[in-house]
């Protein structure tokens, strides 16, 4: 232990020596690389990382060393001269073509819309079409873009339910029934007819005992009016109440009307009859205190009346029109002194139109 301790103390005093012989500046160097290297070493542990400034610092610090002391450092003269040999090949090194020129955010948005738009297209069917407008796009810029949002291809990109009923919503009837409890505990019942396309509805009659006779006869006079007046209409959406008999199909089949029949307890297969019916109840009949068959005749007509032609609809399709307004027609804004009111059942139902 005694030796050991002798060895260390012989060792710092020629140490000391040493440094009472070297000069001012290469202390000053030591001290500075030092110092460099703890800033390093603090910055990131086990193992720092360095940037170009640190190696530029260590590397002009290093030549002011002594070659005994460049070996003590964290960076070793092999780094030294790989750092270099990487400054020399990055200076020789032949720059890269500039390549196509970047797709702009716009382009970039046009590829989307268009691929969200149409899911049958694929990728050639939208490079053609960026074509036409004007914009030649390859089409692995185009399949690029796609998959970076991940909008699957066409072979897998299925309409949608609401996709494939919007589509049909042109040629789609739903009938369905309404039941009121009077005054007199007395239940009536009320047949409509809504159109899917543009929620206008129809109706065809009220009674206090439904039967298949006088549902059919209801039926015969629809096919009979929407003969005449030239609508055209491909599905009636039913369910499957026994009111609705054989001679009922019939009456449609006659126009070319197929009977699609919903499922068993699934009314929301025929939502937007189902959703009418709501409206209805909301907003008037249960409001309202029913006396009799005639009563109810005239709140319904009165509601239908309002529903089609001074009603505000929330559907993407109408567009916040009442059916009966013309779609073409963009109005013109009303000074709110020339707003006329006009009051059904009372007030309970409100249109409001511009005075003439």
């Amino acid at each position: 232990m005694a030796v050991r301790l002798l060895y260390v103390i012989l060792v710092q005093v020629l140490s000391w020596l040493t440094l009472l012989a070297r000069g001012s500046a290469s202390k000053d160097a030591e001290i500075l690389a030092l110092r460099h290297e703890v800033a390093v070493l603090r910055r990131i542990n086990p193992r720092p990382r360095l940037d170009w400034a640190d190696r530029a610092v260590l590397a002009a610090l290093s030549s002011l060393l002594s070659k005994s002391l460049r070996g003590c450092r964290i960076v070793t003269p092999a780094t030294f001269l790989r750092w270099h040999r990487r400054l020399v090949a990055g200076k020789w090194r032949q720059p890269k073509p500039p390549g196509r020129p970047p797709i702009s955010d716009e382009i970039t948005m046009m590829i989307v819309r268009l691929a969200t738009e149409n899911r049958t297209w694929g990728v050639v069917r939208i490079q053609g079409e960026l074509r036409r407008l004007g914009h030649r796009i390859a089409a692995s810029t185009i399949r690029r873009i796609v998959r970076g949002y991940r909008i699957p291809p066409p072979a897998s990109r299925g309409d949608t339910w609401r996709t494939f009923l919007r589509a049909q919503a042109d040629g789609l009837l739903a009938i369905d029934f309404l039941h009121v409890d009077t005054v007199k505990l007395k239940r009536l019942y009320a047949a409509f007819v809504i159109e899917h396309r543009t929620r206008r509805v129809h109706l065809l009659g009220v009674t206090d005992h439904p039967t298949g006779a006088w549902a059919a006869q209801l039926a015969r006079n629809l096919a009979a009016d929407l003969d005449d007046a030239g609508r055209r209409f491909t599905h009636l959406i039913r369910d499957r109440d026994a009111t609705f008999t054989a001679a009922f199909d019939a009456a449609f089949a006659s126009i070319g009307v197929r009977v699609v029949l919903t499922a068993p307890q699934a009314p929301r297969m025929n939502a937007i009859a189902e959703r009418w019916i709501c409206s209805l109840r909301r907003e008037c009949i249960d409001r309202l205190l029913i006396t009799g068959r005639s009563h109810l005749c005239h709140v319904l007509e009165a509601y239908v009346e309002h529903y089609n032609a001074g009603r505000s609809h929330q559907g993407h399709d109408v567009g916040l029109r009442a059916p009966d307004d013309d779609p073409n027609v963009i109005p013109l804004p009303t000074p709110v002194d020339r707003i006329k009111r006009t009051r059904r059942l009372a007030g309970l139902l409100n249109d409001y139109q511009p005075a003439v």
